[in-house]
């Protein structure tokens, strides 16, 4: 796969991205309408929804992520017993989700009461309820994940990054009908009937198995048949059950850690219910971390997954310098977004969630801006870190990604314990901060393992490259702060002023950093502004 056909799946895949997370944006803002921006309500439904996407990551998608195409790359050299290897990787994946979420539905309110730090018994039934809905979500989150990355695998990216569309759609649609059913919106726990429950809870899986199922379409076109295949022993799974068990000991320290991370923002939504004070829980932490993630999502995801197969065929037949190579294109091509959008968080955050959640207090959107904030200054490493263990996963090596994960459990935690002992109204910044440091500290340590293990990275030019954004930024973000701030401090009453602002300087402040990082000849900015300014200048 050429360069140029990198930038192209990326382009491809960053569409989908941004179609899906739009439309995640308008189903996340009906759903703080619906239940609420903060509140036990919101949260019983945040813990509930959350239970599918931590399990089914703890022994589905990071396994999945870090075996499927390294094992399918190798494979494709391998004719019929390489067709007849992936089919038996397939069938073991599929038993596996399928007897996952039947004990993990009759399990529910086990894995609520884990998740839960709450003293109120209808929000605890409520949650419970919630969860026994949400749970059979883990074998379609399974499939989604096995499907889109055998088509990864086969060079076919698009059909992965929009399924998603289509399972927003489908959960807009059920919010919706929420509303026009004249159901009480915001109810507190004891309101809720069973209908209610169904509709918000039912239509959520509905939208999740809509994306799994979508992608059997794409998949048979591409040319792949499967045929269920039983007989695992002897046939080479060893090298990738190996894979699997260090991917699923990261996974699972991961979950561990967002065990008490939950527990923590739980605690303080309860505390804060009791005091009559507003403050950042559960549901305020998902709704930061989906803003945080658009991003994410967008560049780093898209380019990366697209990297990976490149990587993986690199490492397969030794080709150390084209790893390091796509490595380092994998650091600098998201740098142009990432960084502005770093900076712009001290500035924008707050009138972001102000435009996000028209209809909540200023009290309840702040509080999501705070996490919000906190999170966005390590936009960046959690970039790397990603990136990082791609490279490791390349050469069929998770024991590496297990350790960085080690490092970002035990630093997260250590700060989420002590945001439990803060006062309620910054317990979520704390969080948030967490999050910045641990993904930070794993990522210095996973270059300075990936340089024992490749060699030279050649970062000299990648640092420049970050060094100049960082600078660029800062200088547009000091233009940003007038306008941003007569707004927020003599207009925050008016939500679409708030928003034309928001549209007019956020676009000039990307734009004025931009063409600072042109002046100072970043190249990936002149990617970016060169075929823009040729066309002018005609």
């Amino acid at each position: 796969m050429s360069g140029d056909t990198v930038a192209r799946s990326s382009a491809v895949m960053a569409s989908g991205t941004l179609v899906s997370r739009v439309l995640g944006l308008i189903r996340t803002s009906q759903l703080g309408y619906v239940v609420g921006v903060t509140g036990l309500s919101a949260d019983a439904f945040s813990i509930a929804n959350t239970l599918p996407n931590n399990i089914n990551l703890l022994v589905a998608g990071g396994i999945l992520q870090s075996v499927l195409v390294p094992q399918i790359v190798k494979a494709a050299t391998q004719g019929k017993a390489g067709e007849e290897y992936v089919d038996r990787l397939v069938t073991l994946s599929l038993a596996l989700m399928a007897g996952l979420t039947v004990l993990a539905t009759a399990a529910a309110p086990a894995l609520v009461w884990v998740m839960s730090e709450n003293s109120d018994p209808a929000a605890r039934r409520l949650a419970v309820a919630f969860a026994f809905l949400c749970l059979p979500q883990i074998f379609f989150y399974g499939l989604y994940t096995l499907l889109g990355n055998i088509l990864n695998a086969r060079g076919h990216f698009a059909a992965y990054m929009w399924a998603p569309v289509l399972a927003n759609v489908v959960a807009i649609g059920g919010l919706v009908a929420f509303r026009m059913a004249g159901y009480e919106r915001e109810a507190p726990p004891g309101h809720w009937s069973s209908g209610m429950v169904w509709m918000l809870a039912g239509t959520t899986t509905l939208s999740i198995a809509a994306q799994g199922i979508c992608l059997v379409v794409p998949l048979w076109r591409s040319g792949y048949r499967f045929r269920p295949r039983w007989g695992f022993r002897g046939v080479g799974l060893g090298s990738a059950s190996r894979v699997a068990f260090w991917s699923f000991c990261a996974v699972a320290l991961s979950q561990l850690g967002f065990v008490v991370t939950s527990k923590v923002l739980n605690r303080a939504s309860d505390l804060a219910d009791r005091a009559h004070v507003v403050a950042a829980g559960k549901a305020s932490y998902d709704y930061a971390f989906l803003l945080f993630m658009l991003p994410h999502s967008l560049v780093t995801v898209s380019l990366a997954t697209a990297l990976f197969t490149r990587m993986a065929s690199a490492a397969h037949t030794g080709r150390t310098r084209d790893v390091v190579a796509d490595f380092n294109r994998g650091l600098r091509m998201p740098a142009p977004i990432l960084v502005p959008i770093s900076v712009a968080g001290f500035v924008f955050a707050p009138m972001v969630t102000a435009v996000f959640f028209p209809r909540a207090p200023l009290a309840q959107t702040n509080a999501v801006a705070g996490i919000l904030i906190a999170m966005l200054v390590g936009l960046v490493p959690f970039g790397w870190l990603y990136l990082i263990n791609r490279a490791f996963y390349a050469y069929e090596n998770a024991k590496t990604p297990f350790y960085l994960q080690i490092v970002v459990t035990v630093v997260a935690t250590a700060i989420n314990l002590y945001a439990a002992t803060a006062p309620v109204r910054h317990t979520g910044i704390w969080v948030g901060i967490g999050q910045t440091v641990s993904n930070l500290a794993a990522a210095v340590l996973g270059l300075v393992l990936l340089r024992r293990a490749l060699g030279r990275l050649a970062l000299g030019l990648t640092v420049r490259t970050y060094v100049r954004l960082l600078l660029a930024s800062l200088a547009a973000a000091v233009v940003a702060v007038a306008p941003v701030w007569v707004v927020r401090t003599h207009l925050h009453g008016s939500r679409l002023l708030q928003f034309l602002v928001l549209a007019v300087t956020g676009v000039a402040y990307l734009a004025l950093t931009w063409a600072i990082a042109y002046r100072m000849r970043v190249r990936e900015v002149g990617d970016l502004v060169e075929p823009v300014l040729r066309r002018v200048r005609r």
